[in-house]
């Protein structure tokens, strides 16, 4: 597996984020959805990566800068690579890229529910515990909000 810094330009990675950000609107109630689309991963605060198995895409996730934190953002493994380790690998990296840029915690909000439970378990794996409120959200019932000191 190969993780790599991407521009969104591959059709692959495209097509992925296109398919995370109509899930996450599908999956959400109304007013509740925090996913970008890829206008919204290509500004200068944000790092997309993506994870390769040759030609083959794995997963993708993204870091937003902040001035004191680090933030996930558009974390999604592929369909046909859940189960196989690419959550977890991306994940990985991140959390590592976040450590190279000298960030002292890492922050990420997500929904509840059978949609959002497989990558909640991914993260309470890591080691990241809820939090309060950040960056313009709030917890309540459907919003978790997580952070992870570094």
């Amino acid at each position: 597996m190969e993780i790599r810094r991407t521009d969104l330009s591959e059709p692959e990675v495209a097509a992925l984020i296109d398919l995370h950000t109509r899930e996450m609107f599908e999956g959400s109630p109304p007013g509740t959805n925090h996913a970008l689309d890829q206008s919204g991963l290509k500004t200068p605060d944000m790092e997309v990566f993506a994870a390769w198995n040759g030609e083959r895409l794995l997963s993708i996730g993204a870091i937003r800068k902040h001035d004191d934190f680090a933030e996930i953002k558009s974390m999604r493994a592929h369909p046909q690579a859940r189960g196989r380790g690419a959550g977890k690998a991306i994940l990985t990296a991140l959390i590592d890229r976040a450590k190279e840029l000298g960030y002292p915690e890492i922050k990420l909000e997500t929904g509840s529910g059978e949609l959002f439970e497989p990558a909640t378990r991914l993260y309470r794996s890591f080691g990241f515990e809820p939090c309060e409120a950040f960056a313009g959200y709030t917890p309540g019932e459907f919003n978790k909000l997580f952070s992870l000191k570094l």
